[in-house]
Formats: C-alpha cells, sequence, structure tokens
C-alpha cells in the first residue's frame, strides 16, 4: 500500500506542535495535566505552585524535599538518619516477594522508605518535621516508619522543640504483619512523650490519610491541620459502604466534611501552610516575637487555633 505524500503541515507544523509536549532528554515533561479538571499546566508554573492546579486549585501530591523546601527558612535543613530495620521479617510473599517489592518502591522513588525526617527553623523557631511519602508502597505503616516517627519524636525532645507530622498513608503495611499493627502503640507512646514534655505536636493530613495511621498518631495531634479536598478516614468507603447499605453524602470523609463535623481544626491551602504553621508554633511555644512583624498574642490567648487560622473566603 502506497503511503501518501506529506504536506508541509504534516511535514513542518505537526513536529514543531509535538515537540513543545515532546519529553525532554532527561525524561521530564513540559506539561502535567491536573487530575482533577484535566487542565494543561507548564511544569514550572505548577512547581512554582508547590503542585496546586492554577484552575480549580486542587492539590496534587508532593514530594518530601519539595514539602520540606517549602516550609523551612531558606530551604535549610538537616535531615535525621534514616531507620534501619528487618528487610523481611515474616518472609512474607503474595504475587512478588516483599523484599521485590521494597526495591521496586526505593528504585521508582530514590528512597529508602515511606517516612522522612528532618530538622530546621520556620520563621526562626527550630522545629522537627517528619513527611509521609504516599508514592512509596502508599505511605504504609511498617516498622521503618514507625521508627523513623519515634526518631523524630526523640529529636524533637533533644532539641526541645515541636513536632510536625504530614501524613499520607493507605494504612498499615500488611507484608509485616502483626509487626506494622504494633507501630500504633508504639508512636502513641512517641507522642504522649512530647505531651508530657510540653512540646507541640502538629499534624497535617493530606490525601489521602486512612487506615492504621488514622487510627494512631494522625489523630494525636494538639492541632490538626488538613490540606483541601483531603480524604481523611479509617474504613475505606466501599468498606464503610457495603456494611451500612446506605448512599454516602456528597464530600463524605473529604476534608471540609471532616472539619465541619468537628474531627479537625482547619483546612488550610497549601500556599498558606507554612505562615499558618508558624503562627501556631510560636503561640504555643510562647514566644513574644512573631513573624512578619506582627504582635504577640500568646500570653491569655485562649484559642490558639482559632488565632492562626487563616480567614475563610
Amino acid at each position: 500500500m502506497e503511503s501518501k505524500p506529506m504536506n508541509w503541515l504534516t511535514r513542518v507544523v505537526r513536529p514543531k506542535i509535538q515537540a513543545v509536549f515532546r519529553m525532554r532528554d532527561g525524561g521530564e515533561s513540559l506539561w502535567d495535566k491536573c487530575p482533577a479538571c484535566d487542565q494543561m499546566i507548564f511544569q514550572r508554573d505548577l512547581i512554582a505552585a508547590q503542585n496546586v492546579c492554577p484552575n480549580c486549585h486542587h492539590h496534587m501530591k508532593l514530594t518530601p524535599k519539595a514539602r520540606l523546601d517549602s516550609l523551612f527558612d531558606g530551604a535549610q535543613y538537616e535531615w535525621l538518619p534514616e531507620v534501619t530495620v528487618a528487610a523481611d521479617p515474616l518472609k512474607f510473599r503474595d504475587q512478588k516477594r516483599y523484599p521485590e517489592r521494597l526495591k521496586e518502591a526505593r528504585r521508582s522513588t530514590g528512597r529508602e522508605e515511606a517516612m522522612l525526617a528532618a530538622s530546621g527553623r520556620i520563621d526562626n523557631l527550630l522545629c522537627v518535621v517528619a513527611v509521609q511519602d504516599f508514592t512509596f508502597m502508599g505511605g504504609s505503616m511498617g516498622m521503618a516508619v514507625g521508627g523513623m516517627l519515634i526518631a523524630a519524636a526523640e529529636k524533637a525532645l533533644a532539641l526541645h522543640a515541636p513536632l510536625i507530622v504530614f501524613a499520607a498513608s493507605g494504612g498499615a503495611r500488611m507484608q509485616e504483619g502483626m509487626l506494622s499493627l504494633m507501630q500504633m502503640p508504639r508512636t502513641t507512646i512517641a507522642v504522649q512523650m512530647l505531651r508530657e514534655a510540653g512540646l507541640p505536636y502538629i499534624v497535617v493530613l493530606t490525601d489521602p490519610t486512612t487506615g492504621g495511621v488514622t487510627a494512631s498518631y494522625a489523630m494525636l495531634g494538639d492541632v490538626h491541620i488538613a490540606e483541601p479536598n483531603a480524604l481523611i478516614g479509617f474504613a475505606g468507603q466501599r468498606v464503610i459502604l457495603q456494611t451500612i447499605r446506605e448512599k454516602l453524602p456528597e464530600g463524605f470523609q473529604r476534608a471540609e466534611t471532616v472539619r465541619d463535623k468537628g474531627m479537625i481544626d482547619m483546612v488550610v491551602h497549601r500556599k498558606d501552610l507554612r505562615q499558618t504553621l508558624s503562627r501556631i508554633l510560636h503561640i504555643l511555644m510562647h514566644k513574644t516575637v512573631l513573624p512578619h512583624g506582627e504582635p504577640d498574642i500568646s500570653h491569655g490567648a485562649s484559642d490558639p487555633v482559632a488565632l492562626a487560622a487563616p480567614a475563610r473566603t
């Protein structure tokens, strides 16, 4: 079959258009598509907006490094040493062996586990921040995640600094069985240590935060903040629907509904998150100098959450 001759549209114009959307040599795309509204976004603009769609304000996932860079003063911070645990304590195997799944997750993310932690300053206030990475096996909580949260709490105690945790998880890691579930009481004890020392423990719930993480350290904070439209819950919607056999209300388990029902304190846009955390921590740590030249409101503040929350629009 003879091929049709190429005209100037197919020979010149079409390749130039394709070049705009073509992958770079380094493997990075020039454009990303918002999963919520399907709008194409120039990647440089998306990075500048902290992975928030400029059209519909959908909050996409953020890497731990990007999260910490946007949070700490001058993107300067010190990583905590990663926790080493037994590689495959239960010799678990489903469709693949557990070590194979870990190897794949480490290769795709460039990280050893689903939680990282660092210490640094937010508006000159020393803090410890732990971040879960949902792209690493769904942010599942295993022994390494539990150990990392405990290490972050111990670092906060040593520095006499508040601890902030960014939660993002599908729950406990089934490949570690009961050893994974045991991280729930272990992390609860770590949080209690902070409470006994009088140090603030702030939790930021990102999309999604579910399962055993929600049932343990993600819901033990002094203040709970969520990103807009984040999925927050214990059991999945499908399980709940099959159990109660009733239609679930619109927005069920979403951040705004969870806030309105009193489960969390506030929903904060990512662009306002750093300032909100700074205000809360300065109030709770009773610092006399607040960021941005604001007056001291720590003494006699009856509701730190209300004082620190940005005005709703």
